[in-house]
């Protein structure tokens, strides 16, 4: 039997062997890399390659349908920019060259014989984090000893998406246990922030991140049960959306616990452009997934959400959380809510007012419990059974975590009570607010095993309320410096503010996100569309 070490070694070997299938062969980078790499790939691409890898979802998917794009060559441009993104951030756990090729061969025969794409995504290449199940292909969730787990058919989401016209070519890393806000096993190691390689891309969605952020993908599928959607597309300057709880369908992920309905997790895109994350949306609910899957709600995706009152047109209510009161935000998050903000008040049909947070630290308790009602101890099984190392941040989320503990049913059942009722009394403030402006963390995209505090993506999946993350602007340490005179108000706030040095955060990108109430998706990605048509976002120098 192989050691853990020896393990990831095999699973490394046979990546980098997917890699160099891809043709023309990526070649070797340079030793010299710049800390912002977003501009690499365009010194090593053709000019159509990088034109398509650039070009927004639906842009490609109207070129896609009527043949003035080829799905093979916008797959072959994906392709090559994916394995260059990996060189640079990596990001992949393996490309799909072979499969991908003959899928894209396909449909363009289709589209030949019959003069009409497959479906509303014919030809488009998608991203698939690595725990989202494609048949004959491993299964791992990040864990040594799941290595070999094989999955034995697509999941759900993979089948609707495939019979829609997707493409499917890259797998994309995840962290061990699936809880970090970064990217970081054993198997893979760590994934990069591409705009700054000295910081994380997030997680657990963070392949998915770092790989879109860098172009090597438009459109991609990642999972959510604390921020692990939004995180990494905020941390890689994305579009990112967050459902709320069955609506798409998760069946065929891997994951320890499951089965556990304390925190409902969801799964959702994150996408280079806001039509894409709408996109996706849109096909997959279309295709009436509850059919398949019981669990979900069966309703249509509304393409008019109905945010008029009595009749008449009203003004959209945004309320701003500045701050949730416990970790107050770096400067560039907070000039990043000044400027949005700003625009907002000189649009018509806006209304603006402050939203003050209430008991986001009694709502972490109580996640942050619910996440581990075993006391953590199904990972810990997991992980013993190869025998390789907790990460930094495994062990601050189970063992360094005081609400995390062995729970008997009543204590489970007596938590579950608390959640509802903290739900109860935040859905009672809402009033008439449409959605709640806020950061999507306490900062940009930390210095690795840093991301240490989760509340304010966190709090909307207790709440199970729908969240989009949308681009701002980046960290300016000319502009973004530090304040000098704060005086940190516990522990946690002290944490957050010493990490903060303007030059480490350079480039990074700042992200915001919208979040609304329960099963209102739609109102939530329509506010974002009409504040697109006010202003441009990210948002203009």
């Amino acid at each position: 039997m192989p050691t853990w070490q020896e393990t990831c070694q095999l699973m490394r070997d046979y990546r980098d062997e997917t890699i160099s299938k891809i043709r023309p062969q990526i070649p070797d980078l340079p030793s010299n890399v710049p800390l912002n790499a977003s501009s690499v790939p365009g010194t090593v691409l053709k000019e159509n390659e990088i034109r398509i890898t650039e070009s927004s979802t639906e842009d490609l998917l109207s070129q896609l349908s009527t043949g003035h794009l080829t799905a093979v060559e916008v797959t072959n441009a994906f392709l090559r920019r994916a394995g260059i993104a990996h060189k640079l951030v990596n990001c992949i756990t393996e490309v799909l060259p072979d499969r991908a090729l003959e899928r894209a061969e396909y449909l363009d025969e289709y589209l030949a014989a019959h003069k009409k794409p497959i479906g509303p995504l014919h030809g488009l290449p998608i991203s698939v984090k690595e725990h989202i199940a494609m048949k004959g292909l491993d299964l791992n969730a990040a864990f040594v000893s799941w290595v070999g787990r094989v999955a034995k058919k697509d999941a759900l989401i993979l089948t609707i998406l495939w019979e829609a016209g997707a493409v499917f070519y890259a797998r994309t890393t995840e962290p061990q246990l699936l809880m970090h806000l970064e990217t970081s096993s054993n198997l893979y190691g760590e994934t990069v922030c591409g705009f700054n390689r000295n910081l994380t891309s997030g997680g657990s969605s963070g392949g998915e991140g770092a790989l879109i952020g860098m172009r090597g993908s438009c459109l991609g599928i990642g999972t959510d049960i604390g921020g692990s959607i939004r995180n990494p597309a905020a941390n890689n300057g994305l579009w990112g959306f967050k459902p709320t709880s069955h609506r798409l369908p998760l069946v065929g992920c891997s994951a320890p616990a499951l089965g556990q309905e304390h925190i409902a997790p969801a799964i959702g895109p994150i996408s280079t452009t806001l039509g894409g994350i709408k996109i996706f949306m849109k096909t997959l609910i279309d295709a009436k997934p509850w059919l398949s899957d019981p669990s979900l709600l069966p309703f249509a995706w509304r393409d008019r959400f109905d945010w008029l009152a009595n009749g008449g047109e009203r003004k959209v209510k945004i309320a701003v959380l500045w701050d949730d009161d416990i970790v107050r935000p770096h400067p560039p998050v907070l000039r990043a809510l000044k400027e949005v903000t700003e625009r907002l008040r000189h649009v018509d049909g806006v209304e603006l007012v402050d939203w003050k947070p209430y008991k986001h630290d009694v709502a972490w308790d109580i996640i942050s419990a619910l996440y581990y009602c075993d006391g953590g101890k199904e990972d810990e099984e997991v992980l013993a059974e190869s025998g390789e190392p907790w990460r930094p941040l495994s062990t601050w989320v189970i063992k360094d975590n005081p609400n995390v503990k062995e729970r008997h049913i009543r204590e489970t059942w007596d938590l579950q009570i608390k959640r509802d009722v903290y739900r109860e009394e935040y859905n009672s403030l809402w009033g008439d607010v449409d959605v709640i402006l806020s950061p999507v963390g306490p900062g940009a995209a930390p210095p690795l095993n840093c991301a240490r505090y989760w509340q304010y993506t966190a709090q909307w999946n207790l709440l199970d309320i729908p969240s989009l993350v949308f681009p701002v602007t980046s960290v300016d340490p000319a502009v973004d410096v530090k304040e000098s005179d704060y005086v940190p108000r516990n522990e946690k706030d002290k944490y957050n503010y010493d990490l903060y040095e303007p030059e480490l955060y350079r480039d990074a990108p700042i992200c915001l996100q919208l979040s609304g109430c329960r099963y209102e998706d739609e109102k939530v990605v329509q506010i974002a569309e009409f504040m697109q048509q006010q202003f441009d976002l990210p948002l203009k120098k």
